[in-house]
């Protein structure tokens, strides 16, 4: 294993987030309220989402959600490569592996 690129790591992580935003989207767009309730209660594990669950919101709204999204989904990746990449060269890069004696 050898480090990890923060950019890309962090643009997979962006763009996974915004997929599944954009999924969360089209399941409000082409289902009725109840459905979506149930779809989402499901996936939350029972949490009822009845009550914090918006069916309208405008364009723009919908916009800044993808990019706030993004923003924040390539933060955590660079943050999560950054870690990772500081550990390996701190320190496995410089372990050597055991030696199994008999």
């Amino acid at each position: 294993m050898g480090v990890i690129n923060v950019k890309k790591f962090g643009l997979a992580v962006g763009l996974t987030l915004v997929f599944l935003r954009l999924g969360c989207a089209i399941v409000i767009l082409t289902t009725n309220r109840e459905q979506a309730i149930l779809f989402f209660n499901t996936i939350l594990h029972g949490i009822d989402v009845t009550m914090i669950l918006r069916t309208q919101m405008s364009a723009m709204e919908m916009f800044y959600g993808f990019v706030q999204i993004f923003v924040l989904g390539w933060l955590a990746g660079a943050s999560i490569a950054s870690i990772y990449n500081f550990h390996f060269i701190k320190f496995d890069n410089k372990a050597r592996p055991m030696k199994m004696g008999m």
